[in-house]
């Protein structure tokens, strides 16, 4: 035996030894109130490791999947991306068959957005919402003078989320003030 187990032992020795001299001293009711006590507390504890083993099942259900739904979206932005490239390419604009191949590209798009949704997997609404940074992503700001600061002016990537659970955030063009000259040359005072 090494001496942390020989340690370890003592140590299980002297604190029984503790246990069975406190219970000599103490009169029956004493002892069975505090192994009244001591089973409440186990019994406690025993129900709190169920529900959490039963909220590990029930996420591992949900969410099992959350990686391969969040890597899958890198498919339907692809092929946004690919009608868009094809509608913009101009050696292809004289093709007679781009049409066809557009119009099966989106259903290819359609089956999946589909899937995706069957799946509880929801694109996260952008137009003309308010920006959250829970749901959403600034990736750059906007002046605008008819929309309220903190409005979300256009969508440059679609935002996700897999039930409850965000999946991706949307990334987004957020509107702010526009700012006079004045200001920015006191802003620019200020930080020197």
């Amino acid at each position: 035996m090494n001496k942390n187990q020989e340690q370890e032992n003592k140590k299980k020795h002297e604190s029984s030894k503790e246990n069975k001299e406190s219970l000599k001293e103490k009169s029956p009711d004493q002892k069975l109130k505090e192994t009244e006590e001591k089973l409440l507390r186990s019994l406690a504890e025993i129900e709190n490791q169920r529900r959490r083993f039963e909220k590990e099942i029930k996420d591992a259900f949900e969410f099992g999947s959350f990686n391969f739904a969040k890597e899958s979206l890198a498919i339907l932005d692809n092929l946004a991306r690919a009608k868009e490239a094809i509608k913009n390419d101009e050696k292809l604009k004289v093709n007679k068959d781009l049409d066809k191949f557009l119009e099966n590209i989106t259903i290819i798009e359609k089956d999946l957005i589909s899937i995706f949704e069957r799946n509880r997997i929801k694109k996260i609404d952008t137009q003309n919402k308010k920006f959250d940074p829970n749901f959403h992503q600034a990736m750059s700001e906007l002046e605008d003078e008819v929309k309220d600061p903190g409005t979300i002016l256009n969508e440059i990537q679609a935002g996700y989320m897999l039930g409850e659970r965000l999946l991706r955030p949307a990334l987004v063009s957020v509107s702010k003030r526009k700012s006079s000259e004045n200001e920015e040359k006191n802003d620019k005072k200020e930080k020197k």
